[in-house]
Parts: structure tokens; C-alpha cells; sequence
């Protein structure tokens, strides 16, 4: 239990100093800066949460309703203490091809939210080597090393994540229909589902900038492997879901496009 106590220390440190960013950013700028420095911020908090679930979740053996409780605990935070942030490259994709936001502005949202992920990854380094727990002094004998995070087969793996992206994206376009309370926890326990049915096979990530901060660094596969996986993969799986809701069946059913294209507040994307 001391390791778990560790880590949740660590996870409650990480939400605290990203909160703290966040505010501090609200009060000292306003309009595009201010939505720069919240998907920075949000994006730093999920990635070093990430980081430290995964290591705990492959090293401590936890029990599996533990790890699930866990997983959906810190989802529930993350869409509540975001504040409208997509952590997730295919949301500012999305922004572009909606007409909400141009190339330029999604460029650099992008830029961000990457610059954000390498950032957590040196953060995950630096608190793991203090040795806190015996899981960090044992990851930190093996040079803070990644090993192969795939169960399956590349192609497997690929059509985890587009799965995954596709279930998570349908579940963003229709949560506006839930009571704004509910929102957060449904999208949580959606997100928690996918993560203890396809995490054995592809880790469950369906979100190119996680995967980039937690899964790239592993051995095991080429880096153009988990491109195919963790980028292509989500990118299809999103695209296809609004393809499939706004598209085709509206034609089929006669219906209008007119009022599905639903805030993006209104559909956080995270793992």
C-alpha cells in the first residue's frame, strides 16, 4: 500500500500544480494565449498522470477493480479541472475541418499540447529518480526504461485505437443530451471501459499527444510502427465517427446536419 499511497500523492501533486498554472494563467492573460496555456497545462497534468498510473499499474500489481477505480477517479478530475481543454491533437484536427478554428491557431495548439507532453515526460523522470517509493527506485535501476507496450500485433493494436477513438468520439457527440452532471462522470466511465478492454492490446491510449509522451518512448517497435498505431490509428477512428453520425445517416434518414455540430466544450476527449 505504500507504493499506491505514493503515487496518488504523486497524481494529487501533479493536478494541484497544473490547477495552479491554469489560474495563474487566467489571471495574467486573456483571449488565444490564455487557450495556449490551458491545453499546455491540462496537457502536462494528463500526460505525468499517465506516466505514473502506467508505472504503477505495470509494476505494483495492483488488483484490477483498483487500477479501474483509479483510472475512472482520475478521468472524472481531468474533464472537470480541464475546462473545456481537448488534450488530444485530433480535437484542434477536428477544430480545423468544423471551420472553428484556422491552420495557424491549430498549429500552435498542437505545438503546445506536444511541447507539453515532452515537458511531463521530463517531469515523470525527475520525480521517479527522488525514489520516493520502491516502484520508483526500481524503474529508476532500469534507467527509467520502457519496454514493449503492445499485446497484440501492429494491425491489432491499430484497430484498438481506432476503435477506441471512434466509441470515445460518438460518445463526445451525443454526451450534450445528459444532464450537465452526468457528463463528465459518463465520458469517465466510457473512457475507464475502453481502457480494461483494449489496454492489453494497445494500452488503450486513443490520443496521439498521450501516446507520444507515454507510449514513444518505449522499446520495441519503430517509431513509423507507432505512428501507424497511436496517431493514424485515433485520427481514422475520429474521423470515420463523424463521418458515419453527421454524414451518412442523416442522409439515410432524411434528417439535416443542422445542430449536430456540437460545442467543444461540451466534448472533452481524454485517457
Amino acid at each position: 500500500m505504500t507504493d499506491l499511497s505514493v503515487s496518488v500523492s504523486v497524481l494529487g501533486a501533479v493536478v494541484l500544480l497544473s490547477e495552479a498554472s491554469r489560474r495563474a494563467a487566467a489571471r495574467l492573460f486573456r483571449g488565444a494565449y490564455w487557450i495556449y496555456l490551458l491545453e499546455a497545462a491540462s496537457t502536462f497534468q494528463l500526460c505525468c498522470c499517465t506516466h505514473e498510473l502506467k508505472l504503477l499499474g505495470e509494476t505494483a500489481q495492483l488488483e484490477p477493480p483498483v487500477s479501474l477505480a483509479l483510472t475512472y477517479t482520475m478521468t472524472v478530475i481531468h474533464l472537470i479541472t480541464f475546462r473545456g481543454a481537448s488534450c488530444n491533437a485530433t480535437g484542434a484536427l477536428e477544430s480545423v475541418c468544423r471551420g472553428r478554428s484556422g491552420f495557424r491557431a491549430a498549429f500552435v495548439l498542437i505545438a503546445c499540447q506536444f511541447g507539453a507532453a515532452v515537458a511531463a515526460q521530463f517531469f515523470a523522470a525527475s520525480v521517479w529518480s527522488l525514489g520516493l517509493s520502491d516502484i520508483h527506485l526500481r524503474h529508476q535501476r532500469f534507467g527509467f526504461r520502457c519496454f514493449d507496450p503492445l499485446g497484440g500485433t501492429v494491425l491489432e493494436a491499430a484497430a484498438v485505437e481506432l476503435a477506441c477513438g471512434f466509441i470515445i468520439q460518438a460518445a463526445g457527440l451525443h454526451v450534450h443530451k445528459l444532464d450537465e452532471k452526468l457528463r463528465a462522470p459518463f465520458i469517465a466511465a466510457v473512457i475507464t471501459a475502453l481502457v480494461y478492454m483494449g489496454g492489453r492490446v494497445s494500452g488503450a491510449v486513443f490520443n496521439p499527444v498521450l501516446a507520444f509522451s507515454v507510449q514513444f518512448p518505449c522499446s520495441g517497435h519503430t517509431y513509423l510502427e507507432y505512428c501507424f498505431i497511436y496517431w493514424l490509428g485515433p485520427v481514422l477512428g475520429v474521423s470515420s465517427c463523424i463521418l458515419l453520425f453527421e454524414k451518412i445517416v442523416p442522409f439515410l434518414s432524411g434528417k439535416s446536419t443542422i445542430g449536430l455540430d456540437v460545442p467543444a466544450a461540451q466534448k472533452q476527449k481524454t485517457q
